[in-house]
């Protein structure tokens, strides 16, 4: 049987561990690296699909907890699966809903069968097992499908982490017997190990033995600095095979993108870009701007005179920072529009720098222009 996600490497970076590739999904075929908008409840807050097309998105990442929740996973079946639903005809990622296990604590609690919730709409007492993660995820319909799997802290003991990979590998294998649809939906295992060499390698054997069609990278920007971060991606992507696609969950700062590329990481999703939109922070090629401040209500310029896309054509910080103060919710959606545009362009421009061989001489002067300080683990 043909896997319903391929990987192909078109080229490796001469001077580091980056990657030109593709993947082939049912809905298309998109270029690596590549950044992925957050459309945690089918829908990438305040933008439509059609201008997550126009900026060139691929894949977007839908929730598989918070779309079992509210419609339910019956309803969006009904629709067609989550492409008709939310009227999007390109890549779909759907996350398990294992990173919940680790965003509501004082909510959950973790057996060998699965993960006990109270859901946090009502408060009602709910089960996620891995076979009832891998049922949702089919009937939602993604092109890619990730295993459950507990992210543990970063900084827990090692005989805790140890005990969760052991877990994890376990539950990824109910998970892959569970699966009903491998011919249309590609199912990714995930490594986890928190900082710990040895029980990241344990993770990945583990799962590589399984044959998934890919491999995502858990229990990263939870809290460690990007040194650590980056120590970890270090030793961690090695032990991926180099023919199947590699995912760092959960990374959505420039830098961190940058240099996850650098490691050789693939796929990247954050949050991030919308999430600081709604408070008025926008990503520039001069660094961040946080354009509802005084100092930009007569600013009659765009948000960063370097960039081609529709807000920055067409607005003014001055305008967006007016919108923004009268709560005007358009305000909200300019913003997010430009850092959306901003991060899938930046992967656009990585893509060419490894194409030339020269992705360290364009994170040196990106980051120089960012005016991104390399003592401080981050600047968002």
């Amino acid at each position: 049987m043909e896997p319903a996600i391929k990987y192909r490497l078109i080229k490796k970076e001469k001077h580091t561990g980056a990657r030109l590739g593709e993947i082939v999904t049912p809905h298309g075929t998109f270029k690596t690296p590549m950044f992925m908008p957050v459309g945690t409840q089918a829908s990438v807050k305040t933008m439509a699909p059609e201008e997550l097309k126009e900026m060139g998105a691929g894949i977007i990442l839908s929730n598989t907890y918070h779309l079992w929740l509210r419609p339910g996973e019956d309803i969006v079946e009904k629709a067609g699966g989550l492409h008709k639903f939310m009227n999007w005809d390109r890549g779909v990622l759907t996350d398990s809903g294992g990173f919940q296990v680790f965003s509501l604590a004082k909510l959950r609690d973790i057996s060998e069968e699965g993960v006990a919730f109270k859901s946090h709409l009502s408060g009602e007492k709910l089960f996620l097992s891995p076979e009832k993660a891998i049922q949702v995820e089919n009937a939602l319909g993604a092109d890619i499908m990730m295993s459950f799997d507990e992210c543990p802290p970063f900084f827990e003991s090692y005989d805790y982490v140890k005990k969760s990979v052991e877990r994890t590998s376990r539950w990824a294998e109910r998970g892959l017997i569970a699966h009903q649809n491998p011919a249309t939906q590609g199912l990714f295992g995930i490594v986890q190990g928190a900082g710990f060499e040895d029980l990241r390698r344990q993770s990945a054997h583990d799962l590589v033995g399984m044959d998934f069609p890919g491999y995502s990278i858990g229990g990263l920007s939870v809290g460690e600095s990007k040194a650590e971060m980056n120590r970890v991606l270090d030793f961690t992507t090695p032990m991926l095979p180099e023919n199947k696609p590699r995912y760092l969950m959960g990374v959505g700062s420039p830098d961190a993108l940058i240099d996850g590329v650098i490691r050789g990481v693939d796929m990247f999703d954050c949050v991030l870009p919308t999430r600081i939109a709604r408070n008025g922070t926008t990503m520039t090629s001069q660094g961040r701007l946080v354009v509802k401040n005084a100092k930009y209500a007569e600013d009659f310029r765009p948000l960063d005179p370097k960039c081609d896309c529709y807000v920055c054509k067409n607005y003014t910080r001055a305008y967006i920072r007016h919108l923004i103060k009268a709560d005007e919710t358009f305000g909200i959606h300019l913003t997010s529009y430009h850092n959306l545009y901003f991060l899938i362009n930046l992967m656009h421009q990585v893509q060419d720098a490894i194409e030339q061989d020269d992705l360290l001489a364009f994170r040196e002067a990106f980051f120089e222009e960012y005016g991104y300080n390399e003592k401080n683990t981050r600047n968002f």
